[in-house]
C-alpha cells in the first residue's frame, strides 16, 4: 500500500515508543519521514536507515531541543521549504516526571510546558503556511488520559496536556477555512521505555492498577495509537477535526 506516498510526515518524539510505531505505520504505507528528537542521540540515524532500507523511502533523522522555541520554528520551517511544506505533522515529544507537586521546582513545570505544548505551537507556526496555501494539511497532538484527573504527581505534565486540548481546539477553528485539520489523540497507560523508566521501583503495582481501571483488561500497545494517527492523517477523517481522541482502553 502506498496511502501516504508523496506526503511527507514530520513526527517529533520520533524515537520514543509511541514515535517508533508510528514512524513504522507511516512508511509502510509509502511517506516520507522526517523523525525529529533531542540532539546528539545515536538512534536517530540508525532508525532512519532501518525504514528507508526496509520501506523504501525517504527517511532522514533530525536532532532539535524542542525546548528551544524559536530555534525549533526556524528549523521546521526550512524544512516545509526544503520539502514543499510538511503534509502532516504529529506532535508527539514530552518531558515526564512523576512526583508529589511540591517537589517540582518552577523550572521543572516550565520546562513541561515549553516542551509539552508550548512546542507544538512554534511548530504549527512553522508548518502552517504552506499547508494554508495547499489549502491541505493534518495536524495530530498529542493529549492525555491524565486529563481525566485520576493520576497522582503529573501536575505540570498534565497542565501541559491541558494546554495542548485547548491548542488544538483553538487552531482548529482557526486553519479549519484552509482545510486543515488539528485533531489530538489521548493515549491511555501504553506500555512505553517511559513507564518502565518512571515506575521502575513498582512496575508490577503500576500494571495491576492500570488493568483494575480499564474496562479492556488487557495493556495497550504502541501499535494501537498509531492506527489511530494514521486515520486522523489520512482523507478518511477529512471532515473530523477540532477531536481529541482516546485509545486507553476505557477509564
Amino acid at each position: 500500500m502506498s496511502e501516504f506516498a508523496g506526503k511527507t510526515v514530520l513526527i517529533t518524539g520520533a524515537l520514543g515508543t509511541l514515535g517508533t510505531a508510528q514512524a513504522e505505520a507511516f512508511a509502510r504505507l509509502g511517506a516520507r519521514l522526517l523523525l525529529l528528537d533531542r540532539p546528539g542521540d545515536p538512534r536517530g540515524d540508525e532508525r532512519a536507515r532501518e525504514l528507508a532500507a526496509r520501506h523504501g523511502v525517504v527517511a532522514r533523522s533530525i536532532g532539535q531541543d524542542l525546548g528551544e522555541l524559536k530555534a525549533s520554528e526556524t528549523l521546521v520551517r526550512g524544512l516545509s521549504d526544503e520539502y514543499g511544506g510538511i503534509d502532516v505533522l504529529v506532535s508527539n515529544a514530552a518531558l515526564i516526571i512523576n512526583k508529589p507537586f511540591e517537589e517540582f521546582s518552577i523550572e521543572e513545570y516550565e520546562d513541561q510546558l515549553r516542551v509539552n505544548s508550548a512546542a507544538t505551537f512554534a511548530l504549527v507556526r512553522a508548518v502552517a503556511p504552506a499547508m494554508k496555501q495547499k489549502r491541505d494539511g493534518k495536524i495530530v497532538n498529542f493529549c492525555s488520559v491524565t486529563l481525566n484527573g485520576r493520576w497522582d504527581g503529573y501536575v505540570p505534565y498534565v497542565a501541559s496536556k491541558g494546554a495542548m486540548l485547548g491548542l488544538t481546539k483553538s487552531l482548529a477553528r482557526e486553519l479549519g477555512p484552509f482545510n486543515v485539520r488539528v485533531n489530538a489523540v489521548s493515549p491511555g497507560a501504553v506500555v512505553s521505555e517511559a513507564e518502565n523508566r518512571v515506575f521502575a521501583d513498582r512496575l508490577q503495582q503500576y500494571n495491576d492498577w492500570i488493568l483494575e481501571n480499564q474496562c479492556l483488561k488487557e495493556r495497550i500497545q504502541a501499535s494501537d495509537v498509531a492506527d489511530l494517527v494514521l486515520f486522523l492523517a489520512s482523507d478518511r477523517s477529512r471532515m473530523i477535526t477540532g477531536q481529541n481522541f482516546a485509545v486507553d482502553g476505557g477509564w
